[in-house]
């Protein structure tokens, strides 16, 4: 008894229809005003890393079936809470503008991702980039994989 199936393959919340077979990641910009020079590197690898782990995707370089580009467009600090005279809970605010080029379909479809991440009001802005990198990477690279691999 065999089995076949046509449609769309689910990989952990991952849909891909039949016909995509390779993904290239270009590398994701930062257009923030401010920037944090470790953020895109880390990032761009990290929804790599994630599209293999999670998908049947094979990335290539080379006229990918789908090509995902992106860019950091908002990186920012702001106080959230205030106790006294002094901050007391400070916010990170990251938001990024991708579209997602279907080659076969010749279409491209725009999406946006925009997470806050809370931190201590006694914390530089240095102190609060290193307490939160491995947080921040990890939940934006989550945000983008979830986006791009629903509603096609």
């Amino acid at each position: 008894m065999g089995l076949s199936s046509c449609g769309v393959y689910r990989f952990t919340d991952a849909s891909v229809p039949d016909s995509i077979k390779t993904v290239k990641v270009n590398f994701i910009e930062n257009k923030a005003s401010y920037i944090n020079p470790q953020l895109s590197p880390r990032l761009t690898d990290k929804v790599r890393q994630k599209i293999v782990a999670q998908t049947r995707l094979i990335q290539t370089n080379n006229d990918a079936d789908w090509e995902i580009s992106g860019a950091i467009t908002q990186y920012s600090f702001s106080t959230s809470a205030i106790a006294g005279q002094q901050s007391a809970n400070n916010r990170l605010s990251v938001s990024l503008q991708l579209s997602i080029y279907d080659r076969k379909a010749d279409e491209t479809r725009k999406v946006d991702v925009s997470r806050s991440f809370e931190f201590k009001g006694s914390l530089s802005v240095q102190a609060a980039e290193a307490s939160l990198g491995d947080e921040l990477i990890r939940t934006l690279a989550d945000d983008i994989f979830n986006k791009v691999f629903s509603n096609w």
